[in-house]
């Protein structure tokens, strides 16, 4: 944890301790993951891929495919030259291939969508030209692409998602989104990285995922964004969300984060973990309204004006 930038008392090692999970913890906000404290599987990977870092290692397109820090950080450097690698995700997919070997072609390099030295050479001596703080074209393209989009509901294609126990509100919402027009997937998987490969083959123009909240935050609702990145569509489906639901439930505003459901996902995606479970099956009629609602008010305005 310590190389990961968190402190863990001496008196600890060799035990899973309070200061640990204080600084597991951390490590998980600071990462957009659910601040659980406990190391899961996807917080080790995390912490795998957060030892990465430019240049510590050739990047190429493979299966299973690259993840890590070094790739977030080539993605964004793409990103902001105006090659665009795709979101901003940490995973060295075609897109990001594409966009390397974009810029080899462009920078008079064999274009081979390998990143290695040479070419990490060639982003650096061109970034230094360009503010690193800068937009990617990545998430211009989104916006530009939602707001060429027609103004409903007919025909757009959506992913309703639950992990487990809320499947009555998915199947409310998907009945009141299919009334108007929309051609709906519906997929009941507990594993996020299925879920989200599901709504990629089904090309959905938008994802809502629905989770039971558990603890102190039973409530929340999560939208993707990584340094150098947000997901503007995502950002205003949350918000729209909030305003809907917090009648219903009361609901902190939303957050950026980067669980898998929302990392892994190709179009703007809504993570909504509501709580307790009787209380949201009590009230699953008024959600699912609500939920159609905020869908409808975004499709007429897919980012803030």
């Amino acid at each position: 944890m310590a190389v990961a930038g968190q402190l863990v008392s001496p008196d600890e090692r060799g035990r899973y301790g309070e200061s640990t999970r204080l600084a597991v913890e951390g490590f998980q906000r600071a990462r957009g993951l659910e601040a659980t404290g406990e190391c899961d599987a996807t917080t080790w990977a995390a912490l795998v891929e957060s030892g990465f870092q430019l240049g510590d290692r050739t990047l190429y397109l493979r299966q299973p495919m690259l993840r890590g820090g070094d790739v977030s950080e080539l993605q964004h450097r793409l990103g902001v030259l105006g090659f665009d690698a795709g979101r901003v995700d940490g995973i060295f997919g075609p897109d990001t291939a594409r966009a390397v070997t974009d810029f080899q072609r462009n920078a008079g390099l064999p274009g081979d969508g390998v990143c290695g030295r040479v070419t990490i050479e060639a982003l650096a001596r061109l970034g230094m030209t360009v503010p690193q703080n800068g937009q990617c074209v990545a998430t211009i393209r989104e916006v530009e692409e939602l707001l060429d989009l027609p103004k409903t509901l007919l025909n757009r294609r959506i992913a309703v998602g639950q992990r487990g126990g809320l499947s009555a509100v998915t199947r409310a919402v998907s009945r009141e989104l299919k009334t108007h027009g929309a051609v709906v997937l519906q997929v009941d998987d507990l594993d996020d990285t299925a879920q989200a490969r599901a709504a990629n083959r089904f090309e959905a123009g938008v994802y809502l995922g629905l989770a039971v909240g558990s603890g102190t935050s039973a409530n929340a609702i999560s939208y993707y964004e990584a340094p150098g990145f947000v997901s503007y569509g995502g950002r205003r489906l949350a918000e729209l969300i909030h305003a809907e639901i917090s009648g219903v439930l009361p609901t902190p505003p939303p957050t950026g984060m980067q669980m898998a459901i929302l990392r892994e996902t190709k179009m703007p995606a809504v993570l909504c973990q509501l709580g307790p479970l009787p209380a949201v099956l009590r009230r699953s009629h008024e959600l699912s309204v609500a939920l159609h609602s905020a869908l409808s008010r975004w499709v007429e305005e897919p980012v803030a004006g």
